[in-house]
């Protein structure tokens, strides 16, 4: 496989195939349509699933909410239906995916959206966010996964958290060092099946 054939890709070569599948996120019930050259296109994956099931929505600080690298939808989407007086944020670095998120959440109903391109970070440089959600991209290297959790810190509001889902194999145990190093705290909200499920929070301004 092609370097452009991965669901990182800006811009995707593999040959189109869109199907349509219902699937239920937290109670709620959607259909997401999904093409080739994005992530997990056959289900949601199981890491995003109890990512959705784990992460605490209740008593965040006021803002909006970032779901880093959201693929065709689902995690923001279901956030975004459970939370629908704010505002969530999707962003990612394929077009296919992306294109499939505004698909996939005008077919839902969710209008608390917005759904655009940001390579990690550099789309979103001057917003200040309740939350951070990621199943980062791991394919696309250690150096993105880090940046992904590094710098999220810059991007939350005092009290705001970041939730991560990482497999043990492919370095949660590193990931949830490298939280507490910035955030100075890591809690594991979960393990099930090899996943991690890893919140930090910010505890105060960082200049």
């Amino acid at each position: 496989m092609t370097e452009q054939q991965y669901y990182y890709s800006t811009n995707p070569t593999a040959e189109h195939n869109l199907i349509s599948w219902p699937y239920e996120l937290r109670g709620h019930n959607f259909t997401f349509t999904t093409d080739n050259g994005v992530f997990s296109k056959h289900l949601v994956d199981y890491g995003s699933r109890v990512m959705i099931d784990t992460v605490d929505l209740t008593n965040l600080p006021a803002g909006p909410i970032l779901d880093l690298g959201a693929g065709y939808g689902p995690v923001g989407i279901t956030v975004a239906s459970e939370l629908p007086d704010r505002q969530i944020d999707m962003v990612d670095v394929n077009e296919r995916a992306l294109g499939l998120a505004k698909q996939n959440a005008a077919a839902n109903h969710v209008t608390n959206v917005r759904i655009f391109s940001s390579d990690v970070y550099a789309g979103v440089k001057d917003q200040q966010y309740a939350a951070i959600i990621t199943n980062p991209p791991v394919r696309a290297g250690k150096k993105v996964v880090d940046q992904m959790l590094s710098e999220a810190i810059d991007h939350l509001v005092v009290g705001g958290k970041l939730t991560v889902v990482l497999q043990k194999k492919q370095g949660a145990p590193s990931a949830k060092k490298l939280m507490e190093q910035v955030f100075g705290n890591c809690l594991i909200l979960k393990r099930s099946k090899g996943y991690y499920i890893l919140e930090s929070t910010k505890k105060e301004w960082r200049k």
